[in-house]
């Protein structure tokens, strides 16, 4: 939807001003919008919103601080995913990931009441 918009004289003519030092093949595009419809002085748009969790951390840094601090030595690429994909699941709260969570929370607490430790453990 277009609307007008409402400049005062010094903005008309720095408006003009710019168009007249712009690169014909920009003016090109200046043309083909409309210059009454162009607008030199748009407000720039929001920045992407960062999708945090809790702790105000990013996917990203939960990642990798868990890699760097948990994860064995020598990690595959499929644990990583594996991280990844969980960490993403939690953070966006999607119920399929908090289920597993869930689930995960529990056996590991039923492997420790069975003096089962997770890293051992081979089914």
């Amino acid at each position: 939807m277009y609307r007008p918009m409402n400049m005062t004289d010094e903005h008309e003519a720095q408006k003009k001003a710019i168009y007249e030092k712009m690169a014909p093949r920009r003016r090109k595009f200046v043309d083909r919008i409309g210059y009454d419809r162009w607008n030199p002085f748009a407000e720039p748009k929001e920045p992407i919103e960062w999708r945090t969790d809790g702790t105000k951390r990013t996917t990203q840094q939960l990642v990798r601080e868990y890699l760097q601090n948990h994860a064995p030595e020598k990690y595959s690429n499929a644990y990583g995913q594996g991280v990844l994909e969980m960490c993403l699941g939690m953070v966006n709260g999607d119920e399929r990931y908090i289920g597993m969570f869930e689930f995960s929370r529990w056996y590991a607490a039923e492997l420790e009441k069975h003096n089962i430790d997770i890293n051992d453990y081979m089914p």
